[in-house]
């Protein structure tokens, strides 16, 4: 599962370019809700960490372009916001550049290693994906979203109980949120037919068991079909 970035700071400055923002991770898929106004602004940065894909390309790659005094953190940070965005998007080729750029300006960039992880999953590439995301859960062994990228990995290449494992660990990682998703993909697989509550139960527990059985089923949905009830 990819990732959002974000600055760390919960009252940022306003930003001319991205110096003093810190990294954090924050536990969202990445579409923005159907319909959002989001407009551009005259500020790259501010556009670069905009939820909505194009306008986060065009700021990405404005703040790149311009080169600023970004550091060498800073620039990491705008190439996976932008492959972030075109991996949204489907655009895996352009994506997979700018996670090789920024895991080669910091190598230890567990979230990004994740998402790439993910664009390689996505493509086929179960092997080079495996190695990202295991890399990755070294550096956060706590990762709900690479536990879950993991479990996708295992599934598809018929590992069936690892990939229940990996699954598991994902939801006591991850929380109601990451529950009522696998809830809410499962119910729509026609699997699930409890409470959207979640609650990682013993019928949650038996529905992913059941899934993980087909390499074509995937326990996490479209964002937009579960946004309400996850929120």
């Amino acid at each position: 599962m990819p990732r959002h970035l974000r600055p760390y700071r919960q009252r940022p400055r306003p930003m001319r370019t991205l110096a003093g923002v810190a990294l954090s991770l924050v536990a969202l898929l990445a579409a923005p809700m159907p319909g959002r106004a989001d407009t551009m602004s005259s500020d790259p940065a501010t556009d670069c960490f905009s939820e909505d894909n194009a306008r986060r390309i065009s700021g990405c790659t404005a703040l790149l372009d311009s080169g600023k005094g970004l550091s060498v953190g800073e620039r990491a940070l705008a190439h996976a916001l932008r492959a972030l965005a075109f991996s949204l998007q489907a655009r895996f080729p352009e994506a997979l550049r700018d996670y090789d750029v920024a895991i080669k300006l910091r190598p230890e960039f567990d979230v990004a290693l994740n998402n790439r992880a993910w664009a390689l999953f996505r493509t086929g590439r179960y092997d080079e994906g495996m190695a990202d995301v295991e890399r990755a859960l070294k550096i956060a062994p706590w990762s709900a979203h690479a536990f879950d990228t993991r479990a996708h990995l295992h599934q598809v290449q018929g590992r069936i109980q690892q990939a229940l494992s990996d699954y598991l660990l994902a939801m006591r990682f991850g929380g109601e949120r990451l529950v009522k998703l696998y809830q809410c993909g499962l119910e729509a697989q026609g699997l699930f037919h409890g409470a959207m509550d979640g609650v990682e139960s013993h019928e949650l527990r038996k529905s992913l068991s059941q899934c993980v059985r087909d390499p074509a089923c995937d326990p996490l949905p479209p964002d937009e079909e579960c946004r309400r009830p996850t929120s």
